[in-house]
C-alpha cells in the first residue's frame, strides 16, 4: 500500500477532473437518500453493485460508496463490533479490509481463521451494524504489513518469483485459496452477505512483472465462485498497467492528474470514479519525526470528492496495532521499518477513542447525505495503572541450552551489507557493537584480552520485510553470508531460533530466574507482574530509560519498542488483561530501566 500525503496540488487535480466529467457525461444525482441501502434493510435482493453509466447502483438506486478501511487483525476481536459501529455513526456505509495471507497461513499449509484471524466473524459483524464490505483478499496486500502479507516461507525457494505465474507462487496461491475463497463465497451480496465488491491484488500497476498475472488472479477468484463486482485498485501513474479488462479500474489517490480521467475514458468508457485510497496521513517509521494530519486539507478535498459524486474510501479509517511483528518495512534512500503503533492519523484514535476529525466528517456527512450519523458507542477510559518493577530477569545465555538448533551455517564481520537487519555482536557475551545498513563492519578487541577460547556471538533481528516495491523477492532475512575475520570466513555457527512466539514465551523452563540487581543489562528478558483489583480497562505501557526490545502481557506479543522514537507509548487492550496477576516480559536488548509505567495518554511524537 502507497502511503502518501497529500499535497495541495491534490485538490487542483481533482477541480480539473471537472473537464473530464463533462466529456463523460457524468449524471450528478441529487443529495442520495441510502439510509434503506444497508444490509439489514434489503431482504429481497436482485441487483447487487453494478456500474451504470457514471453511477454505481444498488438494487437499481444511484449508491455512493462512502467507505473507510478498518483491519481485523490490528484490532483485537472484542473491540470489532464497537469500530465497525463507529464507522456506521459517522456516516459511512462501506467497511474496506484486507486478508492476510501471512497471518491465515504463517507455515506452510497450517491455515488458521480462528480467534483474532476470524474474519467471517468480522464481516457478518459489519453487516450487523449496517455496513457493505469492500474485500481485499490478496494473495498480495501491502498495507505495510511485513512482506506486504505475503507469507516470507515463500521465500524458502532459491527461484521464488513474488506476484507473477511463476508455477512455486501460483500453485501456493491455488492451495491458499482453496481454504480462503470457500469462506468468503457464502458471504457475497446475492447470497445475503454484506459482500459487494471484491479487489484483485493491490497496486499491481507499480510493480507489473508478469503482463499475465492479473488474468490469473482474476481467473483463480472467478473459478471459485466469487461473482461480486471486481475491482483493481493503482495510482494515476500505474493506472494502464494495472487494469485488467472487465474489471473496473479504481484509483489511490497518488500521482493524479487531469491525464488521469482521460486514461480511465479510454481504458473503460464513462464510469464511476472511486479513490480507493484516499488518506492525508502515513504511518511512522522508527527515527523518524512523526507525520502528523492537516484535517483542513482532506476536509478539502473530501468535499470536492463528494462535489464530484467520487466514491471514496478513507485508509485509515481507525488504524490499530502493528501487534506482535507483522509491521513491515519501506526502502527509498534507506530502510525504515514501521513503528508497532498503525495509528496513522486515522479518525478514530489506536485504542478505538474518538478523534476531532471523526466529529467534523460526521457533522460534513450528515449534511451532504441523507444517511444516520446517530452516536450509540462510548470509548471506555483508560487507566493509568502503577508502574511495575520487574523482580527477576533470565539472560539470553542462559535460555540458549533450551532452544531448538536449527542449522549450521557461516554470518558476517565484515558484514557486505549482508546483515538483515540489525545485528548486535558479542565476545565471550560482552557486547561489541552493532553490524546493520548503514555500519557493516566492526573491529573486535585483541584476542590476547580473551580467553584463549572465546565465543563470538552475534543476536540478529528481523525489523521488518518490506512492505512494497520491485525488491520483495530479495527480502530474506538473517545472516545472508559469510562472516570474514581477518578477511577469512567464520564457518560452523550454531544458529539458534529465537522466535518470540506465544509458545516460546510460555514454554515450561528450568528455574532460572534470577533476582534482578542494579543495572541489569541485555540482551535479557526481564518479568514483573501486573496487579489489577477491578475489570482491565485499556491502557498506554510508557518504557522510559529501557532501549529496545519486545513486550509481552499474558503470553502475547504486544509488539516492539525502540527508544529512537517516534512513538513514546505502547497500546495494551484491556481485554488482554484480567483480574489479579497479569505478567508481563519484557524481553530488551541494550540495558532494561527501572520500572514499567502505565498512563491514560498516547504519546505517538511529534
Amino acid at each position: 500500500m502507497w502511503a502518501f500525503l497529500v499535497r495541495p496540488e491534490g485538490i487542483l487535480c481533482l477541480s480539473s477532473a471537472l473537464s473530464v466529467m463533462a466529456q463523460l457525461k457524468y449524471n450528478f444525482p441529487p443529495r442520495l437518500n441510502q439510509t434503506h441501502l444497508t444490509p439489514s434493510n434489503l431482504k429481497n435482493r436482485v441487483e447487487g453493485l453494478k456500474v451504470k453509466g457514471s453511477n454505481f447502483t444498488l438494487e437499481g438506486f444511484p449508491f455512493l460508496i462512502v467507505a473507510g478501511t478498518i483491519h481485523y487483525f490490528r484490532v483485537p476481536r472484542e473491540y470489532w463490533y464497537d469500530r465497525l459501529l463507529k464507522l456506521k455513526s459517522c456516516g459511512f456505509n462501506t467497511v474496506t479490509t484486507h486478508i492476510p495471507w501471512n497471518l491465515h497461513e504463517p507455515l506452510k499449509g497450517q491455515f488458521i481463521f480462528t480467534k483474532n484471524l476470524d474474519f467471517m466473524s468480522f464481516l457478518l459483524t459489519a453487516s450487523e451494524v449496517g455496513l457493505w464490505v469492500i474485500l481485499c483478499p490478496g494473495p498480495y496486500i501491502g498495507v505495510d504489513l511485513d512482506l506486504g502479507g505475503l507469507p516470507s516461507w515463500l521465500l524458502q525457494d532459491p527461484k521464488m518469483k513474488l506476484r507473477t505465474t511463476y508455477r512455486g507462487f501460483t500453485n501456493a496461491v491455488d492451495i491458499y485459496f482453496d481454504h480462503l475463497i470457500p469462506r468468503i463465497t457464502s458471504l457475497q451480496y446475492h447470497k445475503g452477505g454484506p459482500i459487494i465488491a471484491v479487489q484483485l491484488e493491490n497496486e499491481y500497476g507499480s510493480y507489473y512483472k508478469d503482463k499475465g498475472y492479473m488474468r490469473y488472479i482474476k481467473k483463480a477468484l472467478v473459478a471459485r465462485k466469487i461473482q461480486v463486482l471486481l475491482l483493481t485498485a493503482d495510482d494515476g501513474q500505474d493506472v494502464t498497467k494495472g487494469h485488467i479488462k472487465n474489471v473496473l479500474a479504481t484509483l489511490h489517490m497518488k500521482n493524479i492528474h487531469k491525464e488521469t480521467y482521460q486514461k480511465l475514458l479510454l481504458l473503460q468508457g464513462p464510469s464511476p470514479i472511486l479513490m480507493t485510497v484516499y488518506t492525508a496521513k502515513s504511518f511512522d517509521t522508527w527515527g523518524l519525526l512523526r507525520r502528523n494530519l492537516d484535517l483542513h486539507l482532506l476536509m478539502k478535498d473530501v468535499q470536492e470528492m463528494i462535489k464530484l459524486r467520487f466514491s471514496l474510501n478513507f485508509y485509515m479509517f481507525h488504524g490499530g496495532t502493528n501487534f506482535g511483528f507483522m509491521g513491515g518495512a519501506v526502502e527509498t534512500q534507506k530502510y525504515e521499518p514501521v513503528v508497532t503503533s498503525y495509528d496513522y492519523g486515522a479518525l478514530l484514535t489506536e485504542d478505538g477513542d474518538y478523534t476531532p476529525e471523526y466529529f467534523a466528517f460526521q457533522e460534513y456527512f450528515s449534511s451532504v447525505l441523507v444517511v444516520s450519523t446517530h452516536l450509540q458507542s462510548k470509548h471506555n477510559p483508560k487507566a493509568a495503572y502503577k508502574s511495575v518493577i520487574p523482580t527477576h530477569y533470565l539472560t539470553l545465555w542462559d535460555i540458549l541450552p533450551y532452544l531448538e538448533k536449527s542449522i549450521s551455517a557461516g554470518g558476517i564481520l565484515m558484514s557486505k551489507r549482508n546483515v538483515h537487519d540489525r545485528a548486535q555482536v558479542f565476545v565471550d557475551e560482552k557486547y561489541i557493537g552493532v553490524l546493520d545498513q548503514s555500519n557493516d563492519q566492526l573491529t573486535l578487541p585483541a584476542k590476547n584480552h580473551y580467553k584463549n577460547s572465546w565465543t563470538l556471538s552475534i543476536l540478529v533481528e528481523n525489523q521488518g520485510r518490506i512492505t512494497y516495491g520491485l525488491n520483495i523477492n530479495s527480502a530474506r532475512k538473517g545472516l545472508t553470508g559469510n562472516i570474514y575475520l581477518n578477511n577469512s570466513p567464520l564457518k560452523k555457527f550454531k544458529i539458534f531460533s529465537l522466535e518470540m512466539k506465544p509458545k516460546f514465551i510460555q514454554r515450561n523452563l528450568p528455574n532460572l530466574w534470577k533476582p534482578i540487581h542494579d543495572h541489569s543489562v541485555g540482551p535479557a528478558f526481564f518479568l514483573g507482574f501486573l496487579r489489577i483489583a477491578n475489570k482491565p480497562r485499556d491502557t498506554l505501557i510508557k518504557l522510559e530509560h529501557w532501549t529496545k526490545g519486545v513486550i509481552f502481557i499474558n503470553g502475547q506479543n504486544l509488539g516492539r519498542y525502540w527508544s529512537l522514537g517516534p512513538q513514546g507509548t505502547y497500546y495494551l487492550p484491556g481485554v488482554w488483561l484480567q483480574p489479579g496477576n497479569n505478567e508481563i516480559i519484557v524481553f530488551e536488548e541494550v540495558k532494561a530501566g527501572p520500572e514499567i509505567k502505565f498512563t491514560d495518554s498516547a504519546h505517538l511524537g511529534f
